[in-house]
């Protein structure tokens, strides 16, 4: 038993340690995850409130709703305690600190995973929980699984009749060292990009190639025949059959990696036309929220455009933004970029960029460069990528 009771320790620890650092990589993937269940829990609360004529019962789904959004609103700091939190009581039973304090904390994280995770599935809402980040991706159901096992595991280690409960000083030195770690890890991730990207924009990955069905699809015919149904490989031609319907077996290798990356402005689409050539875009998500820390990249940003567009004129210079025309129009007259500007969905440069003003490059649709805004390259690095 005591051999059993070790296992789960390592496989809990081990599970809390790796899915904390991978968030912890890339902590405003996680806030817009975050961003988008308390978006869902203020939609579901206001469903109510528009149908309902009870007031008592309107005014607390309008005091919900208020709570969610404004959670909304925080989800970035919300996200990098949690990020951190996974990380440091990962350590803790791993390191024999306190297991019993462990155990109750990991229990109450647990329950509250589990709870996102069955309403994300039950409600087919927010169908990717971002449990793994962008490294491995679940579904719904499996992450709700995966959550249930963890539930059972951290119950088996906390109702013990005996459980260890030590805090020794090389234990707590651990510990503290995984909490100095991973703060770290997520204000490096935050002031310049993810150390390690996982996501389909990353240098090296071709665009066009990944805009492709990545495999061939296999079907499955389902046929009725005498009130039975049959399934065949291939569509079955006999006398009696009827065809019911054509199923997709490997639905998920079969869809493109990145499935709507797309380029316009108020004229025309422009999305072929991005991913030929050579592109440095300089993207920017929220034209609205740029400010005096910002200054400084923009005036390294405007001569790196201006050292390009005199040494290496086969390189078109793009903005791309998901804001109204007329707030990067604003931006731009105090910003003085003076390039042509795109738009482009805002989930998607979310994706591609994780800072708010930001450098990428391609060529010919191939990921060459990624650029944080407190990293402007200079002219001879990005010609370097071409």
């Amino acid at each position: 038993m005591k051999i059993v009771n070790y296992f789960i320790y390592a496989l809990v620890g081990i599970v809390f340690v790796v899915s904390g650092l991978i968030k912890t990589n890339d902590p405003i993937g996680t806030a817009i995850k975050m961003e988008e269940y308390f978006e869902v829990f203020a939609t579901d609360l206001d469903a109510p409130l528009q149908s309902t004529d009870n007031p008592s019962t309107a005014v607390a789904h309008s005091a919900g709703h208020d709570f969610f959004m404004a959670l909304k609103e925080k989800a970035l700091p919300i996200a990098i305690f949690f990020v951190i939190l996974e990380v440091v009581l990962g350590v803790m039973l791993l390191a024999n600190f306190g297991r019993k304090l462990t155990a109750w904390l990991l229990l109450g994280l647990i329950i509250f995973f589990t709870f996102l995770t069955f309403y994300s599935a039950y409600f087919n809402k927010v169908t990717d929980c971002g449990c793994f980040g962008d490294a491995i991706k679940l579904t719904p159901w499996q992450s709700f699984g995966k959550d249930v096992v963890l539930l059972v595991l951290v119950s088996i280690l906390l109702f013990q009749k005996k459980i260890e409960n030590t805090f020794s000083a090389l234990s707590a030195g651990i510990v503290v060292l995984s909490l100095i770690g991973s703060s770290f890890l997520a204000w490096y991730a935050l002031e310049n990009l993810p150390p390690i990207d996982f996501r389909a924009y990353k240098v090296g990955n071709n665009i066009p190639e990944l805009r492709k069905p990545q495999a061939q699809p296999i079907y499955e015919y389902v046929m009725e025949k005498d009130g039975q149904e049959y399934r065949f490989s291939e569509y079955n031609m006999e006398e009696g059959y009827k065809f019911k319907e054509m199923i997709t077996l490997n639905q998920d290798q079969v869809k493109p990696k990145i499935e709507d990356f797309a380029v316009w402005n108020d004229e025309n689409t422009y999305t072929d036309s991005a991913l030929v050539g050579e592109k440095l875009f300089v993207i920017v998500q929220k034209p609205q929220e740029v400010g005096a820390l910002h200054q400084k990249a923009l005036e390294n940003i405007r001569a790196l455009i201006k050292e390009i567009q005199a040494k290496r004129p086969q390189t078109q210079v793009w903005a791309l933004t998901s804001a109204a025309g007329a707030d990067y129009v604003a931006f731009d007259e105090v910003a003085q970029l003076q390039i042509p500007f795109f738009y482009a969905d805002a989930t998607v440069l979310k994706t591609i960029m994780r800072s708010n003003i930001g450098i990428w490059t391609l060529k010919e649709g191939t990921v060459t460069g990624k650029w944080h805004y407190n990293n402007v390259p200079n002219t001879d690095e990005v010609v370097a990528l071409f």
